[in-house]
């Protein structure tokens, strides 16, 4: 059993039936060949989303069940975020297992939320595929718990705090624009303004567009308190 079969069978607690599925998780479009015939994470990833969306949904639902769908729907947003899955990713030692090119390695791309979160959900689709529903279900149960029992109430992402606070105070709606994107293909920069109205405006960085929305939203949001 080599390195990367040994980290997926401690990581889900069972030798995969399957061991080129969790390969093919673990690859980014970045190594020679692995585009073709859909050998990349990105299929799985697909998949692995639904997988992660239904599994924190059905919890929530069951975990808070005085709570309205608003305060549910919050809860949600932060729990299947790019930085949870990220930080999740990293805390699993999963960086170091991630097939990458050599550029692309250098580049550090496998250190980012964008690639590490993309894999943690091309995991989950692999491991619904070889063990099924009940399994990633409980994948994600043990390694998001800490992130569901640390909130204390229903937390509100920053885009949907700001849009709140624009309407509350008749400030206009918030109005995210791209100002540029640079670095390499496979381990870009987007850097976004986001303003309103009457209230002012903030730039932000992030390896990807919703990160750095979200990374203008909270600048803006600290500025308007």
């Amino acid at each position: 059993m080599d390195a990367g079969a040994e980290f997926v069978a401690a990581l889900i607690g069972v030798a995969p039936r399957d061991a080129a599925l969790f390969q093919r998780a673990m690859t980014h479009g970045s190594v020679a060949g692995s585009n073709i015939g859909g050998e990349t994470y990105e299929r799985l990833e697909f998949l692995g989303d639904r997988v992660l969306g239904l599994s924190i949904a059905g919890w929530l639902y069951e975990r808070f069940p005085n709570e309205p769908e608003g305060k549910l729907s919050r809860r949600y947003n932060v729990l299947v975020a790019r930085e949870t899955c990220g930080a999740i990713g990293r805390a699993i030692g999963l960086p170091a297992h991630i097939r990458i090119g050599k550029q692309a390695r250098e580049d550090r791309a496998n250190m980012s939320d964008n690639i590490i979160g993309d894999v943690v959900e091309a995991l989950l689709g692999a491991l619904y595929l070889d063990q099924g529903a009940a399994a990633a279900d409980a994948f994600v149960r043990r390694h998001w718990a800490a992130y569901l029992d640390g909130q204390q109430g229903a937390p509100v992402h920053p885009k949907s705090g700001l849009q709140e606070v624009a309407a509350a105070r008749n400030l206009g709606t918030p109005l995210y624009e791209l100002i540029a994107r640079s670095g390499a293909h496979h381990a870009p920069t987007f850097r976004v303004k986001v303003s309103v109205t009457r209230g002012g405006e903030a730039e932000a960085e992030g390896s990807s567009k919703q990160e750095a929305e979200t990374a203008a939203a909270a600048a803006l949001l600290e500025r308007l308190k």
